[in-house]
């Protein structure tokens, strides 16, 4: 969460409301862009990328995620270090320990079943990646990676690669697609089932996309609403109510930043499950 807007003046949120409608700002703010804004200390602009007439520039989501797997990488060899010197962990490699038992015995295998070895590591990396990058955005001058659709959409359709190959890999190309369809249909039924079946296989990535993208974007926006009050009624009497409600959505954000990497991991874990035991 970006709280350099307490900083902002009115007539800066009064410009930029004249400029663009009321919401410009705010949305400034939860898009992705070329630059890092980091006011009052200055704007660092990213690089300009095109390859073979597609442009791959580095944009501030991009930034963060980079971050993201920056922090995780070298947390987690701090903390495999400290399990060559012993098997007892201390510190920080207790807590990542909780969670590991936690995504594995809570979430892993109650889903997947037998089996569920072989997908863990993804499991653990989706939870880490998204907790992550989630928490990001909820620090000064950061920025919420998750709460860009091609982000989620990305995670997603890993999500959706590892569903399909577990699948098929445990039953069979044929008898992968052959088990989508219950048995005990109507012949005539079975086309119709086919398409729908088919059709279920991409609304479970969708859903999984656009449900953390929403719950992601909607509490920033909610926040920078609350401050831009003060702004937008200039007004500085209504500044203890918006500040209060801010914080308290700020801390519930604690919170959703949590819910929302443990749904999309629990979601990705119970659609390979079902692919990998279907019912016949």
């Amino acid at each position: 969460m970006n709280f350099e807007l307490l900083n902002k003046s009115a007539d800066t949120v009064q410009a930029n409301s004249q400029g663009g409608g009321e919401s410009s700002w705010i949305m400034h703010h939860i898009l992705d862009s070329r630059e890092l804004d980091l006011s009052p200390f200055g704007i660092i602009h990213l690089p300009e990328i095109h390859l073979f007439g597609m442009d791959i520039s580095i944009t501030k989501h991009v930034v963060f995620m980079w971050l993201a797997a920056l922090i995780l990488i070298i947390v987690f060899l701090k903390t495999a270090r400290t399990y060559k010197k012993s098997l007892v962990p201390k510190g920080f490699s207790n807590l990542f320990e909780i969670v590991v038992i936690f995504v594995r015995d809570e979430i892993a295998k109650p889903t997947i079943g037998s089996g569920y070895e072989k997908f863990l590591p993804y499991l653990l990396s989706v939870f880490f990646f998204i907790l992550t990058c989630n928490l990001l955005g909820l620090v000064p001058y950061g920025s919420t990676a998750t709460s860009n659709i091609a982000v989620t959409a990305t995670l997603a359709t890993i999500s959706f690669l590892f569903i399909q190959i577990g699948g098929m890999m445990k039953n069979g190309i044929l008898g992968y697609f052959k088990g989508l369809v219950p048995h005990g249909v109507p012949l005539w039924l079975l086309p119709i089932m086919a398409v729908v079946e088919i059709l279920g296989l991409f609304t479970k990535p969708f859903a999984l996309a656009v449900r953390l993208f929403a719950n992601m974007t909607a509490g920033h926006i909610v926040i920078l609403a609350l401050i831009g009050l003060i702004f937008i009624l200039h007004t500085y009497f209504v500044a203890p109510v918006s500040v209060s409600f801010a914080l308290f959505i700020y801390l519930l954000e604690l919170l959703v930043a949590l819910i929302q990497a443990y749904i999309f991991t629990m979601l990705s874990s119970l659609f390979i499950g079902m692919a990998l035991h279907q019912e016949h």
